[in-house]
């Protein structure tokens, strides 16, 4: 197990914890950290986040956060092999332009969430009414400090509609970026106490009615990209004073016969940055 950072709600207020990324939060941090504070100060406190003070330990009731406050969340797609494949099977048109995509020097990069979207363990995450092709992608998520400098690992989870992005490739913002589609947490694991990010295991389990429907998992090392040079062509030109997260692809792609339903229990895990674990709800309405 890893020491992370963890945001709560307790007794009525939201505050920052220290704890195990497998047991959960144990100690609250001082009233005025915030995520945003320690990924501003130059010093980045966030790596030595055993010295941060204490001011006792977490009550016994209280409700895990989205490990973020004023951080936005970015996407990079098609890093993967398999995600580019994947991309092409769901293309109506064949899908060339993920092919020249996984090929180029410059990455696909899109906002995935706005500050204060994302939504974390145990809340609903969304599939669209207007979608009938709907699937999670677990994915390694990067956290960077107003200078772009990586500091923190998290998971993290891209809601996505197959049949929209499918349709036509200019419809991915609809196909990403809809109310509930962006899961981040438990926690953050600051670089200081993670695994180099190729020797980490993502796991992904789907259940319905308390029974497995998929179940897979995908190492990091077979990544086409790096989190260092995703992150330096997200702030080549434009900044994040507070902080931006960044999801960095996935290459587990359940199978082109299933879907995502109403119900369904959506669950991503990696051995050093904990588990996520998140129903999912139909949100919006069919358009005519």
């Amino acid at each position: 197990m890893t020491t992370g950072l963890w945001r709560v709600r307790a007794a009525g207020e939201i505050r920052l914890a220290r704890g195990d990324t497998g047991q959960g939060p144990q100690e609250l941090l001082g009233p005025a950290v915030t995520v945003a504070s320690l990924l501003a100060d130059p010093g980045r406190p966030l790596q030595n986040l055993a010295s941060l003070p204490s001011s006792g330990p977490v009550p016994g009731s209280l409700a895990i956060l989205a490990p973020l406050d004023l951080q936005p969340v970015w996407a990079a797609g098609v890093t993967f092999p398999r995600s580019r494949e994947a991309r092409q099977e769901e293309a109506v048109d064949g899908g060339d332009v993920y092919d020249r995509v996984f090929g180029a020097s410059r990455p696909e990069l899109f906002v995935k969430a706005a500050a204060g979207a994302a939504i974390g363990p145990g809340d609903q995450l969304g599939i669209r009414a207007d979608s009938d092709w709907d699937v999670p992608e677990p994915e390694l998520g990067v956290v960077a400090g107003s200078d772009g400098e990586l500091q923190a690992l998290v998971l993290g989870n891209d809601m996505s509609s197959r049949s929209i992005e499918g349709a036509n490739p200019l419809y991915l913002p609809q196909a990403k970026v809809y109310d509930r589609s962006c899961g981040i947490g438990p926690c953050l694991v600051p670089v200081s106490l993670a695994p180099p990010w190729q020797q980490i295991r993502i796991e992904l389990r789907i259940a319905r009615a308390g029974q497995t429907r998929y179940e897979d998992g995908m190492s990091l090392a077979t990544m086409q990209r790096t989190p260092v040079e995703l992150l330096r062509w997200l702030f080549a030109a434009q900044s994040f004073p507070h902080g931006v997260a960044l999801l960095t692809g996935t290459s587990l792609v359940p199978p082109g016969d299933f879907t995502l339903r109403d119900g369904d229990v959506v669950t991503v895990s990696a051995a050093a940055l904990g588990t996520l674990e998140n129903p999912v709800v139909t949100v919006g309405a069919r358009c005519p």
